[in-house]
C-alpha cells in the first residue's frame, strides 16, 4: 500500500521542520544570527491516465486524468537575511551593520569568511579581531596608549592618544556583499564562507550606495521571531501527528485485508 510511504515522506520532511525550528529557536540569542525556513516539494507521480489524453473515438479528452503521488521531500533550507533589532552595548569594540553588508575576516589557514557578529576586541598586539581571535579585514591595528577609539557610520576608525588633541584614522573598516546572500555556507562561530551559489564578494565602504552603516556600541540581535516560530513548530507537529494517523489507518485497512484473506 503506497499510504504507508508516502505518509512516511511526510514525517520525515516534518521532522526536518522541526529541527530547523528548533535551530532557530536555540539560536534566539546570537548574535547576527538569521533565522532559517525549510521548504518542501512533492515528489513523482505516477500516471494512471494522462490529462489530456483522448477518452474516446470522438476525439473527447480526458479534463483531469489520474495522477498518484509519491509524498514530499526538502527542497531546501534557506536563510532570512532581514536586519535584525540593535542594542546598546556601551563597548566601543563592538560595532552592529544596519543594512545590507557582511564583516570579512581572515581565518587562521588565510581564507576569508564573513560574518554579521560585530563583537569585536583587541589582539595582543592591538589588532581588532572577533571573539575567536580572527583578523578583522583590512586589518587595524589601535596604538597600545589610546585614551579612546571611535567608529562612525562609514567605518572610519579613529584613536586618541596622549599628547594629540585630534584623533588620529588608524584604519577603515569595510562591508562586503553577495549577490545571494542566502547562498552563503554556514560554518559555526557566526561564520559564512562564499560559495558558487552566494556569488562573489563586493567590497565597499559602509554608507556607500548599496552597504548599510554601522553603529558604535551596538550589536546586531537575532531576527527570529519567537511567536512565529512556536506558530511553525505546532504546525509541524500537527502535520507529523496526522502522517502518523495515514500510516496508522493504513496498517488497519491491510489488518484488514489480511483477515478477509485469511478467511
Amino acid at each position: 500500500m503506497r499510504a504507508l510511504s508516502i505518509a512516511s515522506t511526510g514525517m520525515l520532511a516534518q521532522q526536518t521542520n522541526v529541527e530547523v525550528i528548533a535551530n532557530n529557536l536555540a539560536n534566539m540569542n546570537t548574535t547576527g544570527f538569521k533565522e532559517q525556513r525549510a521548504e518542501f516539494q512533492d515528489l513523482l507521480y505516477q500516471t494512471v491516465a494522462t490529462p489530456g489524453a483522448n477518452s474516446s473515438d470522438s476525439g473527447t479528452v480526458l479534463p483531469s486524468g489520474i495522477q498518484i503521488g509519491a509524498g514530499v521531500r526538502t527542497a531546501s533550507v534557506y536563510r532570512i537575511t532581514s536586519q535584525g533589532d540593535l542594542k546598546s552595548t556601551s563597548n566601543p569594540y563592538d560595532v552592529a551593520i544596519q543594512g545590507p553588508g557582511f564583516f570579512r575576516v581572515q581565518q587562521p589557514d588565510g581564507t576569508d569568511a564573513y560574518t554579521r557578529s560585530g563583537n569585536f576586541g583587541l589582539s595582543p598586539d592591538g589588532q581588532l579581531v572577533t571573539d575567536q581571535g580572527y583578523t578583522v579585514a583590512p586589518g587595524i591595528a589601535i596604538p597600545a596608549n589610546a585614551l579612546s577609539v571611535s567608529i562612525n557610520a562609514q567605518g572610519q576608525v579613529s584613536a586618541t592618544v596622549p599628547g594629540q588633541t585630534a584623533p588620529t584614522v588608524v584604519g577603515t573598516l569595510e562591508l562586503t556583499r553577495f549577490p545571494n546572500e542566502a547562498g552563503l555556507k554556514a560554518m559555526g562561530n557566526n561564520l559564512f564562507l562564499e560559495t558558487p551559489s552566494s556569488g562573489a564578494g563586493q567590497a565597499g565602504v559602509p554608507g556607500s550606495s548599496g552597504y548599510g552603516t554601522l553603529q558604535q556600541g551596538f550589536l546586531e540581535t537575532s531576527n527570529v521571531n519567537a511567536v512565529e516560530e512556536i506558530t511553525s513548530l505546532i504546525t509541524a507537529q500537527r502535520a507529523y501527528e496526522m502522517n502518523s494517523k495515514v500510516i496508522t489507518a493504513a496498517d488497519e485497512m491491510l489488518q484488514m485485508t489480511a483477515r478477509l484473506g485469511g478467511g
